[in-house]
């Protein structure tokens, strides 16, 4: 080096870059310092070639050795060039770091040790500057996701779990008698070759953060004994009942492994303990531990003192590892605090912004919802004061990151507290001469506002539009973007009013002008901005500016520019969906250059714009009518490909749905029809949306009777696709089911009893998909053709369909008891009583879906066999079926009792429920309740005939010490209140209410809920009078408990009936004191 006078130059191809990776960047005059030093060492020393002096492994002798043999190493052992720095005789240079592990970047860093307070100096720190870091070092970078540390911990806990024992740990398990047996003479070991071994691991790199070593430089890894790891892993519990700690939890509450007396701590320490104990708990405890903490910490969080709670959560909130889960909750953690620390957390509001801040902008939705909740209320705890002054410095920071950030928190500052509030300010910061950044920060601050408020900036929209309105007149281009999409989204969120903010003489006039003059990114933002304007308009006005504006979009459709096209496209369907364009216009103007440049196989593969060019010929349509459009691209439907023809039938379906076919001529129908069976005859992959399919349907359903000659061609399609591949099997019964309703209307049933004979041959089909929409196109054809006319006969198709009905698949499980509930409810004569019992049995398996529709449809089903069969038969499976343990399948069945009581009348159930009600199960007891509740609620009035036959069993459940019998009791009791009322039956309902009061101080959510619901309807039935009566003896007690709950009846009372309330109030006689 410099040491001894002279200077040591490096080779040339060495010396031509001078930053090295691992120096911190300087500032710009000591790099244009350098570069001088740099060019005059070279005219003074011209390059030499470097001697080889040392070997690449050898430890060096000194510092001047080492940098000059970490030289030669690059040179003889890599071959390539590095970067070597030139060092100046007057300072000496530090030495050389190239071959040091990233462990000890981790600890110059301090990210390993003990936590600093963050500096919050200047504009708003974010991400790794926050944590007081310099330029970060790949060690740094290994530790920025908790991916990587728990695969690191997890290789590291597999490598010694699964690692050979050594000899030493062998002796330590085995009994001294074990000796080793040498191997035979002829074992050959496997060998790995070592390029193998190599490629299946990389070099050793020594772990970041808490898991790194001591050592640096890279070095073999040394086996460690297991019984040693795993005692690591116990060290990290701490003591007192504690969660156990991650790794990377010990730089915040490594305090808490040290047992120390805490009585003799000082009062501040000890209040640090506390708050760690209790964040340990909230991040890494059990939701019940968690819960108490959060509780604990909020309650708590005046005592403790803003400054000592903000500066233990911040950090841990900064911290890179953090998963988003903990994020979570210390997000609530500070939420919490903040509504309690109120007007104490001023002085630390640029900390809980720095943190907070780039919430706002995360990936996450619920993250940024989370970010917003709390600057909301910080916002309200500290006031616009001191807001404005926290985030002022940033608001024309150079970075756009940090403004982006600034302009969406300033944005839920003037949600909290009101755009009122901040509209001087903003009028101030939007029209700074200081700074370009700070006006673009100020219109992107109302942008955002209107975003996040949406139409609630209605009242204040011409004060916004006029602070905002100068920047389409700037002179930096960002600023009249800016300028423009803020003015675009406030005549978004006012839709559709608004149009008197919009000054025709400043506004308009500037926006009209920008369109002529400017292009790209900036006419983008101005067309946007027309775009949402022009639908605001009346007639006249919106057709005035449409003709000024279709000329630079006609001339816009060519752009290539996906964003241009996106605002184009949106703009021409805004100016087409407003009354005063007329169509003759749109035909001749806009139609045969937008069809040109947009409806080509470009548009239908870019996914970007493919929904928007859509809606936008569909809002043509709505003007011009369906034939104009369709006749454009009815051809292309087909075109070879298959993407672009999938576009062409989704338009074509949205276009006929909206204005039907009654426009398309003969011609155009032909052709229609001829596209759309090629375009389904086609498909090659598989159509998850079923495009294909809707659009099929929605043509032959508006053609309706025109179609018939076509009928007897798609009918062939459909069969000879029934014999192909497993999808198109799968559409061709799709569309069957589709068309079945117009063959109707085109009268041909013979046609449909040839394709149901069909498709009953294919019931036998092996895929579930397939089989499922073969079951759908049956059940449309049994109900369009009727039982009687239905080929196969009903009597052969049932048996078939019994055995599916055992099929595990939802979709056959839903179609397949459609049918039967269909053949049940209209054809139950054709199958025998045996067969409908054998059904039933098989439905009990049904009521165990997960699916809801598979449920319901089942529990209607045992009502249509029941109408069949007779009830009786069908109630004694059903009452079986109350003794299982699962609940889902109890509640069903008791639906499905209280569905056979309606249709086959109460009288036909009530008695064997009630005898059922004496077997001495939990269960069965449970169920007959539930059944009663679901039966009231069913045959509403005509619980009059049977509420005194229920009194006793009632009466009994009411008693009962089991809580879920008293619940269920109540709930009958509420039902049959309703469904009686003003048929005469208040002495038993009072009777019942005499037995339902004494639940009054039950507890549980669910009781509580059963006995308000019980209240309410006897409330209807006996009158607020009579339950006013049981009340007002506890409002007054004098216990807090006991008054709470007669209060909240009589709250309920008071809503559901205070006119009835006024005759029951007691006279309270004049005195001195009361008059």
């Amino acid at each position: 080096m410099s040491q001894s006078g002279s200077t040591i130059t490096a080779h040339p191809l060495l010396a031509k870059r001078k930053s090295r990776w691992d120096e911190t960047p300087s500032r710009d005059g000591d790099n244009k310092q350098d570069d001088e030093n740099q060019k005059r060492n070279e005219t003074n020393n011209p390059p030499q070639p470097i001697i080889k002096k040392s070997r690449w492994d050898k430890t060096p002798a000194n510092e001047s050795k080492e940098h000059i043999s970490g030289a030669d190493s690059q040179l003889s052992s890599f071959k390539t060039p590095l970067p070597v720095a030139k060092v100046e005789p007057e300072k000496p240079k530090r030495k050389s770091r190239w071959g040091e592990a990233p462990a000890t970047a981790l600890v110059a860093a301090g990210v390993a040790a003990t936590p600093r307070l963050i500096d919050m100096g200047g504009a708003t720190p974010m991400g790794t500057p926050a944590l007081g870091m310099a330029t970060p070092t790949p060690g740094q970078l290994a530790n920025l996701t908790p991916a990587i540390l728990s695969s690191q911990r997890g290789d590291i806990e597999m490598y010694e779990r699964n690692r050979p024992l050594t000899d030493e740990e062998l002796d330590e398990l085995l009994p001294p008698d074990y000796k080793i047996v040498p191997p035979p003479e002829d074992y050959q070991p496997v060998r790995i070759p070592a390029k193998r071994t190599i490629a299946a691991s990389a070099t050793p790199t020594p772990l970041p953060g808490p898991l790194a070593t001591p050592r640096t430089g890279f070095y073999m890894q040394k086996e460690e004994n297991y019984v040693a790891s795993t005692k690591k892993i116990v060290s990290l519990e701490p003591k007192g009942n504690l969660p156990a700690l991650k790794p990377e939890d010990l730089q915040y509450f490594d305090e808490l492994l040290a047992d120390v007396d805490e009585d003799s701590l000082p009062l501040e320490k000890q209040k640090e303990r506390k708050i760690m104990r209790l964040l340990l708990k909230i991040k890494n405890g059990t939701p019940p531990v968690r819960k108490v903490a959060l509780r604990q910490i909020t309650d708590k969080a005046r005592d403790f003192g803003a400054k000592a709670l903000l500066d233990k959560i911040l950090p841990i909130l900064m911290s890179p590892s953090l998963e988003d889960q903990e994020r979570h909750l210390l997000v609530k953690v500070i939420d919490r605090i903040l509504y309690k620390l109120d007007d104490l957390v001023r002085p630390h509001v640029k900390k809980i912004m720095t943190v907070i801040a780039p919430l706002l902008i995360d990936e996450d939705y619920y993250s940024r919802i989370e970010g917003r909740e709390v600057l909301s209320n910080l916002a309200k705890a500290a006031g616009l004061a001191t807001m404005i002054s926290t985030m002022r410095p940033d608001i024309d920071n150079k970075d756009e990151f940090v403004r982006n950030t600034t302009s969406r928190a300033f944005a839920v500052v003037a949600s909290a507290l009101g755009i009122p509030a901040l509209l001087p300010f903003l009028r101030a910061v939007c029209k700074s001469k200081k700074s370009w950044q700070a006006r673009h920060t100020g219109i992107k601050i109302i942008q955002q506002t209107t975003f996040l408020m949406g139409c609630a900036i209605l009242p204040y929209a011409t004060d916004l539009v006029k602070t905002i309105s100068h920047g389409l007149e700037d002179e930096q281009q960002k600023v009249r973007t800016i300028a423009a999409l803020a003015i675009a989204a406030i005549a978004e969120a006012c839709a559709p009013y608004g149009i008197e903010a919009f000054d025709p003489k400043t506004v308009l006039r500037s926006l009209y002008d920008g369109v002529q003059k400017f292009r790209g990114p900036v006419l983008a933002a101005y067309l946007k901005a027309i775009g949402h304007i022009i639908p605001l308009m009346d007639a006249d006005l919106a057709s005035m500016y449409t003709a000024r504006v279709v000329p630079t979009l006609v001339r816009e459709f060519a752009s290539s520019d996906k964003n241009m096209k996106e605002i184009v496209l949106r703009v021409v369907e805004q100016c087409c969906s407003t009354e005063g364009v007329k169509p003759q216009y749109i035909k001749d103007e806009i139609l045969p250059q937008f069809f040109q440049h947009y409806w080509n196989h470009r548009a239908a593969l870019d996914r970007h714009n493919h929904r928007q060019l859509i809606a936008t010929t569909v809002e043509m349509a709505n003007k011009v009518g369906t034939s104009e459009i369709i006749s454009r691209i009815v051809n292309d439907l087909k075109d070879g490909n298959e993407e672009y023809r999938k576009m062409v039938m989704e338009t074509i379906e949205k276009v006929i749905t909206n204005l039907g076919a009654t426009d398309i001529d003969e011609r155009l129908e032909i052709q229609l029809i001829d596209g759309i069976v090629y375009a389904f005859q086609e498909q090659q992959a598989e159509d998850r949306d079923h495009i294909m399919l809707n659009g099929f349907n929605a043509v032959v359903s508006s053609l309706g009777k025109r179609c018939k000659p076509y009928l007897t061609q798609i009918t062939q399609i459909i069969k000879f696709r029934l014999n192909k591949s497993v999808n198109i099997r799968q559409q061709a019964a799709d569309l069957m089911a589709k068309i079945a309703v117009v063959m109707k209307i085109c009268n041909e049933e013979k046609l449909m009893s040839q394709m149901g004979l069909i498709l009953y041959e294919y019931l036998g089909e092996e895929y579930p998909e397939v089989l499922g929409s073969i079951l759908a196109a049956l059940k449309a054809i049994v109900n369009v053709i009727g039982m009687h006319n239905m080929t196969p006969p009903i009597k052969d198709l049932l048996p078939r369909l019994t055995p599916i009905l055992k099929n595990r698949h939802e979709k056959v499980q839903e179609n397949c008891i459609d049918l039967v509930g269909r053949i049940a409810d209209r054809g139950a004569e054709f199958g025998s009583p045996r067969e409908w019992m054998r059904i039933c049995f098989e439905l009990l398996e049904l009521l165990k879906a997960h699916k809801k529709a598979i449920r319901r449809a089942t529990v209607n089903t045992f009502g249509y066999i029941a109408k069949a069969i007779g009830p009786h038969d069908v109630l004694a499976t059903l009452l079986n079926n109350l003794k299982v343990q699962e609940r889902q399948n109890r509640v069903c069945t008791t639906v499905a009792i209280a569905i056979v009581a309606e249709t086959c009348g109460p009288f036909t159930i009530l008695p064997a429920l009630m005898n059922e009600y004496r077997v001495p199960e939990l269960n069965v007891q449970n169920g007959v309740l539930k059944s009663l509740s679901f039966l009231f609620e069913y045959i509403g009035e005509m619980g009059k005939d049977y509420i005194y036959a229920t009194l006793p069993l009632l009466q009994d459940a009411l008693m009962d010490r089991d809580l879920v019998h008293r619940q269920t009791a109540m709930s009958v009791v509420q039902h049959m209140a309703l469904g009686v009322h003003g048929f005469g039956c208040d002495d038993a309902l009072t009777h019942l209410l005499n037995y339902i009061w004494p639940n009054i101080f039950e507890t549980s959510p669910h009781v509580v809920q059963s006995f308000m619901g019980a209240i309410e309807g006897l409330r209807i039935a006996v009158g607020p009078i009579r339950l006013f009566q049981y009340t007002i003896q506890g409002l007054m007690h004098p216990a807090r408990r006991v008054r709470e709950v007669y209060w909240r009846i009589y709250n309920t009372l008071y809503i559901g009936g205070q006119d009835a309330l006024v005759a029951a109030y007691p006279r309270i006689p004049d005195t001195d004191h009361n008059q």
